[in-house]
């Protein structure tokens, strides 16, 4: 019976070890771990995205457009070619920029006749509407709405006849399958580093070109492009990108970290206090309400506190021996020291009423419980003992007033 008893206590000793990573796995403890583990991790990848979505409104509102190209397209007719083209929102203010216009000419003889010829540009602020007379801007009557302009001059690559002749001769193989055309872009530098006061009314919103030229002069397209300098921090976010976002990505992501756990601390210091406070609160309410329930609580006949401990004696039916109830010794003895106390009290004190008082609350007792407490079927020693005790009082009394 011993060896089954071993081999099964073995096999619960081993069960409770193979589970004691599952029980403490799956523990109180543990699973208040798991559930913040979550919350937390689950937190972090929100605010990783909000960091996120706020770096790049700061690059979108912060870095400016790199470069801006516009069609310009010339209109003929007058006493110079000229046109316009609107910029939009699309430069920034204190941002210096470098303006280029790239002219698309063929080689014509007319063009190559006209030599040096002039270009005008300038960059319109927003009230300002294009005007179709070009002349207005050389009297200077829109000078309120002109924020910048430049005068540069253009002309078309020299070639003597002969290398013109024998590079169209090369060529010609690529201009009959139509690879190729006679013609020559002109890049031609207007602004570098022109930069625009702060402000909505100071950044351009359109720009005008006016070809001073021959009106004869021949053109294939003219474009503008804006190109922004950039320097300092917004150079750093342009030209490293992915470095630039991890950064400030990350301290934006670590600064809300730690502001959401100095919140969840706070917060969970106050309500721990705010819970200790209410439960000490309701602990001393109870208590209260306990203690008055039990001073007001009305006199309870079956309580076993009041039952009596008088020895006693129970009739039985036949011939049986009657039942005998005798008092535990721990109440006899206790009863003993307190009716020595009593006598030990009344012989170091010698006032009368006090002993008086005592035995009227005494008679009080016995009267008042005279209804309900058990007398002892078949015995009258409880009522003998409380008149010897009284007895006993009364003659210590008489002794000590004699002797007085």
């Amino acid at each position: 019976m011993e060896a089954p008893r071993r081999g099964q206590a073995l096999i619960e000793r081993y069960m409770e070890t193979a589970l004691l990573p599952f029980n403490a796995a799956t523990s109180k403890p543990a699973q208040k771990a798991y559930l913040g583990t979550s919350l937390f991790i689950a937190t972090s990848f929100i605010l990783f995205g909000v960091a996120s979505l706020a770096y790049a409104l700061f690059y979108y509102n912060y870095v400016p457009q790199n470069s801006v190209e516009r069609v310009i397209h010339l209109q003929f007719g007058g006493s110079n070619p000229y046109g316009t083209a609107a910029l939009s929102s699309a430069l920034t203010s204190s941002q210096a920029y470098d303006v280029t216009l790239y002219l698309h000419l063929p080689r014509t003889p007319n063009n190559i006749a006209a030599g040096n010829f002039m270009l005008d540009l300038s960059l319109l602020a927003p009230s300002n509407k294009a005007n179709a007379d070009v002349g207005t801007y050389f009297l200077g009557n829109d000078s309120t709405s002109v924020l910048a302009r430049s005068r540069r001059p253009a002309i078309l690559t020299y070639a003597s006849p002969i290398v013109d002749t024998a590079n169209t001769l090369s060529r010609l193989p690529l201009h009959l399958l139509g690879w190729e055309r006679e013609s020559e872009v002109l890049e031609v530098g207007m602004f570098e580093g022109v930069e625009f006061a702060k402000g909505w009314a100071n950044v351009p919103q359109s720009v005008n070109v006016v070809v001073e030229a021959d009106r004869n002069m021949q053109f294939y397209e003219v474009t503008i492009r804006i190109i922004a300098r950039f320097g300092g921090l917004r150079w750093i976010l342009y030209h490293h990108r992915i470095l630039s976002f991890l950064f400030f990505t990350t301290t934006f992501w670590s600064s809300s970290i730690l502001s959401m756990l100095l919140a969840w601390f706070l917060f969970s210091s106050y309500l721990v206090t705010h819970t200790t406070t209410k439960t000490e609160s309701l602990s001393d309410g109870s208590a209260r309400l306990k203690s008055e329930r039990e001073d007001s609580e009305p006199f309870d006949p079956t309580s076993l506190d009041d039952i009596s401990d008088t020895p006693r004696a129970f009739p039985t039916l036949g011939r049986q021996m009657p039942l005998q109830f005798t008092r535990r010794p721990d109440f006899i003895k206790k009863e003993d020291n307190n009716v020595k106390e009593e006598e030990e009290t009344v012989q170091s004190t010698g006032v009368q009423s006090l002993i008086a008082e005592a035995d009227d609350e005494d008679d009080d007792v016995t009267e008042a419980t005279s209804g309900w407490r058990d007398s002892g079927l078949g015995t009258g020693l409880d009522e003998d003992r409380v008149t010897n005790v009284q007895r006993r009082r009364k003659a210590l009394i008489g002794d000590r007033g004699r002797g007085a």
